[in-house]
């Protein structure tokens, strides 16, 4: 099979739909006025601005007037834990979180906790990367005023129990906030059904723009600004909104709304076949995550005796993209603390690959990884003292 291009890396970021793309450029150009102005040219622009906050409204599932825009999904967690603290403070200074959060959830609690004398519980999670409902039960307080879970993780793909949690949340009057940016567009979505008070959102994950995002706020909740300075977003989030994106989120929204059953029935098949190769192909690899709670469109493996580093630069010479984890994080030579999390020791950690299929990918593209990628780490492998002796003495478990 001749080299191809084989981009699977789509939890880290998506290109950019044709049609996203073209329902931005106008408002680079002659739709150039600021949504706060009551001339037409303001009011022009002050009308895109609300329909791209209709079209995120309704992939959720929520009131348009639920939906807050921001730069991104990072920023989102970080208003809703901080402001949920803030304004509740009174109240109580404990917040519960997982271990395998995303950084911007983790650092921002781990901010409160040093600088603003919060208490923060990091709940366990099994081999699958999926919290105990009961020790979620045992770990609140009388004090405890935020839950912050994900949806889905971003490296193993797990997806928690979300209603579950909200129901225990209300069932104690806590607030309850999810991380949402990798379950945005990949599966079925309804804030209302699931009843969860906040949820972070972010464009560049469903084929929208980079540097726009959203935080659904259920109406009723109370948090403190993040950023201060301005009238806009009802006087929460302060700054000239950045139009182009928010009207690219909102198309890319639209899209991922009309066409998720299709989306999801294609990556689940992909995800299947891939994995079902990869498990068959390569020995002394393991899947991790969850079977049956998972995005769609997420492998991860480990692989024995290979560091994730040089497997990565392998794969990137003939010309596939992944990851050994997220991206935010790529430049750290520690093991992905989501995989230390659930059970994984560091040796075992480091040989991980991250491969995340989108809309894009096809069938051949499957096909190309599962020719290469076994002849890669078996390349890999003949170069290590360690697999030639555990392979001489016949152990093939990881």
């Amino acid at each position: 099979m001749e080299k191809r291009n084989v981009y699977m890396d789509y939890a880290a970021t998506t290109p950019v739909k044709r049609e996203v793309l073209e329902a931005m450029l106008p408002y680079y150009s002659d739709l150039f006025g600021n949504a706060s102005s009551i001339h037409k040219f303001g009011r022009d622009v002050k009308g895109a601005l609300d329909r791209a906050r209709d079209e995120v409204a309704k992939l959720i599932n929520a009131d348009s007037s639920e939906i807050y825009f921001t730069a991104g999904g990072s920023e989102s967690d970080n208003w809703a834990i901080k402001g949920v603290a803030f304004a509740n403070k009174d109240k109580g200074n404990h917040i519960i979180t997982t271990k395998i959060e995303h950084h911007a959830v983790l650092h921002t609690c781990e901010y409160l906790e040093k600088y603003h004398g919060f208490e923060v519980t990091y709940l366990n999670v099994d081999k699958e990367g999926r919290i105990s409902l009961e020790e979620l039960e045992n770990s609140i307080t009388d004090k405890t005023i935020l839950i912050s879970i994900m949806f889905a993780n971003n490296e193993i793909g797990t997806i928690q129990p979300i209603k579950e949690i909200a129901e225990i949340a209300k069932k104690k009057g806590i607030l309850f906030h999810t991380d949402g940016v990798q379950a945005l567009g990949n599966i079925h979505i309804d804030v209302k059904d699931l009843d969860v008070d906040l949820m972070a959102m972010s464009s560049h994950k469903i084929y929208g723009p980079k540097g726009v995002g959203a935080l659904y706020i259920k109406k009723g909740v109370k948090l403190h600004p993040l950023i201060h300075g301005g009238a806009q977003e009802k006087r929460r989030r302060a700054g000239t909104e950045n139009i182009a994106g928010i009207v690219g989120f909102g198309k890319a929204a639209e899209l991922a709304r009309v066409n998720l059953d299709e989306h999801i029935d294609k990556l689940t098949k992909l995800r299947d076949k891939l994995i079902k190769g990869v498990l068959e192909k390569i020995p002394y690899t393991r899947l991790n995550g969850s079977l049956e709670y998972r995005l769609p469109g997420n492998t991860n493996f480990c692989f024995e005796f290979i560091e994730g580093e040089s497997l990565l630069l392998s794969l990137d010479m003939v010309g596939i993209a992944g990851s050994s984890g997220s991206a935010c994080t790529s430049g750290s030579l520690d093991p992905s603390h989501v995989l230390m999390a659930i059970g994984l020791t560091h040796e075992i950690a480091h040989g991980s690959l991250r491969l995340s299929l989108g809309d894009m990918n096809t069938e051949d593209d499957v096909d190309y990884v599962l020719e290469h990628l076994p002849k890669i780490v078996e390349r890999l492998r003949s170069i290590s003292p360690l697999y030639e002796k555990v392979t001489k003495g016949g152990n093939d478990n990881v």
